[in-house]
């Protein structure tokens, strides 16, 4: 039997500051409703003035399914609201399904209300519910008698569209819905929060961005006064040089606009080393220092506070489960983890004792406060006291995976560079620059070069068929520029060295165009399988896993476009907005996907091994222990060790142990 729940409530608490943990332990949260219904029976509402549905409760301790969109909210109602209050049956975690997951695991947004209008319902928003709840939920519950009534109407809508979507769904698979749970008793865990060294670093980022101010009024004689404002974008603009203008155009769905992003920021700073008539100095103080304010990382320090429990200053609930809309890949909310950034300081006590003094970080600890603060954020995560972390990370692991998938002659040619140990960037750099692996490995190691650095801009911008502008990008975030021929030089040496990439962009592209054009066959490339069912193009990956470009269709160009799950529809819109499917992104969602069930599998065997996973950071696993000697070997093994399906693949990792998080 499946029950099918959605509860609204009401707090004092703020859902969106302090989280659904801190929000459902609220002493002041309570249920004003929940709409349920057993299988496929009429939808009921039951009201706290009434007994609990007796027939919830049976089913409840039955271990029947409990089925609820985003349902990790409604099982912290039912745990800390609910089951204590009204004498019901605590469900266990393993009796949850989320229809949020199940949506996001088929492509499509996770939002009930976006899924319904992906699928094809009107393109129109419908903001009655969120004006019910702003009345009825949200101090100071200024709403009458009648908005709640219609708020109990829409509590019993969601929950007949929750099932109907649902059930028009693919289902999860058991594998699925057992890597959900695991993802979810990594977010029951939570992360504890250095919560004094938080407090401290947004004091500091509070003084550097009073100082930033200052000193970009400064810099533009008056002209910009808020470095958050459209005028400082215009300012800096108007002084950049006709090559370094082309650096801040952005494209959205073929239209040129104009940007300074955090992308944008970051090339100007590096053309602006080697390119002064291009950026002035004085344009590339003022980036920097709109880059300093803008910088993600500090926010995050509130965030962690926020978020952290009261009680134990963990940070819970911080990852989504098949959060990617077109790898199925994991991500992370409120304080978004995933984006935390990979760099960390090496002596963090030490900036500790300095911070916890209130003394001057510059240029004691770095040249910037922000930059100082950007290497605490991972020390800022710790593990509980009597214990330690463990923290491990694959080795180019979408480097490996891409010549596996191929499974090629010359692919696996590009595998037993990995299997014998040797470093794929300096493998690139040889064959580029025509020098030994030793004598390039040589001059690594005595800093007195940068082609390994070059060689890994290579692996890491070409393998997904990155062109030269892709490689001039990622090479100016790495601090290498180069002219554009021979950027252009060293994509295409990078090609011929890898031949099995192209020829696998190649037979990925014959594959999915094949299955349009041939709905109900299977077309392969590699290990990927492509099948089109008449609406969607499904893919199939070596774990047994499927994903979608979903309602795909050939377009008049013969190209294939399919609705974009993660791009949102403008106010006007008639229909999804919708991405075209290349060679180079079909290798990068298989390859991605792939590497996801690698972590998936491990995160498993982390689970039946009895290791406590508290944190998956992009190809990251962090483990908390109170025996590290023990658990870096454990850990270290599950993650060199190759899955059933997954004959063949080199993998090899870097285990640590530490007493704050770092790299």
């Amino acid at each position: 039997m499946t029950i099918w729940i959605d509860f609204e409530t009401r707090s004092e608490c703020n859902l969106k500051t302090y989280g659904a943990y801190t929000y459902a332990q609220h002493p002041s949260t309570q249920v004003l409703c929940m709409a349920w219904a057993l299988d496929d029976d009429e939808v009921e509402l039951w009201t706290p003035d009434q007994p609990f549905p007796q027939k919830v409760s049976d089913a409840i301790l039955s271990g029947d399914m409990i089925r609820a969109h985003n349902a990790a909210f409604e099982r912290l109602i039912l745990w800390y609201v609910v089951c204590p209050d009204f004498d019901v049956p605590e469900p266990k975690l393993e009796q949850f399904y989320c229809t949020a997951a199940q949506a996001r695991s088929n492509c499509m947004p996770g939002s009930l209300e976006d899924a319904g209008r992906f699928a094809g319902a009107s393109m129109k928003k419908d903001h009655k519910g969120a004006a019910l709840v702003r009345k009825c939920c949200i101090p100071p519950f200024k709403h009458t008698e009648q908005d709640l009534l219609d708020l109990f109407d829409y509590c019993l809508q969601d929950v007949r569209a929750m099932r109907a979507v649902s059930q028009s769904l693919r289902q999860l698979s058991d594998v699925e819905l057992y890597d959900y749970h695991v993802n979810e008793r990594i977010n029951d865990r939570g992360v504890r929060v250095d919560i004094a060294l938080a407090n401290a670093a947004m004091g500091y980022a509070a003084q550097e961005l009073r100082e930033l101010t200052d000193s970009v009024r400064e810099l533009t004689e008056g002209a910009v006064t808020a470095i958050r404002s459209p005028a400082l974008r215009a300012w800096v603009l108007e002084r950049l040089g006709p090559e370094a203008r082309k650096l801040a155009v952005k494209y959205k769905d073929g239209e040129a606009k104009n940007s300074l992003d955090k992308t944008v920021r970051a090339n100007l700073l590096a053309f602006a080393e080697e390119n002064p008539d291009e950026v002035p100095s004085i344009v590339a103080e003022v980036i920097q220092a709109t880059d300093d304010v803008w910088a993600s990382s500090t926010a995050k320090y509130g965030k962690l506070v926020a978020l952290a429990d009261p009680e134990d200053a963990r940070v819970r609930g911080a990852f989504v489960f098949a959060g990617g809309a077109a790898t199925g890949r994991a991500s992370s909310y409120g304080a978004q983890l995933h984006n935390i950034t990979r760099k960390a300081a090496k002596h963090p006590l030490a900036i500790r004792d300095a911070m916890m003094r209130r003394e001057a970080l510059v240029p004691t600890h770095g040249k910037r406060v922000t930059d100082v603060l950007k290497l605490m954020l991972r020390p800022t995560l710790i593990p509980a006291d009597g214990h330690a972390f463990v923290v491990a990370d694959w080795s180019a692991i979408e480097g490996r995976v891409n010549p596996w998938l191929a499974d090629s002659p010359k692919g696996r040619a590009k595998l037993k560079q990995f299997a014998d140990g040797l470093d794929a960037y300096i493998v690139n750099a040889s064959a580029t620059f025509g020098r030994s692996y030793a004598a390039i490995l040589a001059d690594h190691e005595a800093g007195k070069s940068d082609e390994r650095q070059i060689g890994k801009v290579q692996e890491l911008s070409c393998g997904f068929g990155g062109g030269v502008g892709a490689f001039a990008s990622m090479a100016r975030i790495y601090g290498v520029n180069l002219p554009e021929p021979t950027a252009r030089r060293m994509v295409l040496a990078w090609r011929a060295a890898n031949q099995w990439a192209p020829m696998f962009w190649s037979d990925l592209e014959r594959a999915y165009v094949s299955a349009m054009l041939h709905p109900g066959s299977e077309y392969t490339a590699g290990r990927v399988s492509y099948m089109f069912d008449g609406q969607h193009l499904w893919y199939i990956l070596p774990s047994g896993r499927v994903l979608c470009y979903p309602f795909a269709r050939r377009e008049r160009d013969g190209s294939v476009t399919y609705a974009k799950a993660s791009w949102k529809p403008g106010a006007n819109a008639e229909e999804w907005p919708r991405g075209k499917l290349w060679p180079g992104l079909a290798c990068e969602n298989v390859t991605q996907a792939t590497a996801h069930d690698v972590l998936r599998e491990a995160l498993r065997r982390c689970e039946e091994k009895g290791l406590r996973t508290i944190l998956t950071v992009h190809d990251e696993i962090v483990i908390e222990t109170t025996d590290g000697d023990r658990d870096v070997v454990v850990l270290a093994d599950i993650m060199r060790s190759a899955p059933a399906w997954a004959d063949g693949l080199p993998l090899d990792c870097e285990a640590k142990i530490m007493e704050r998080y770092g790299k």
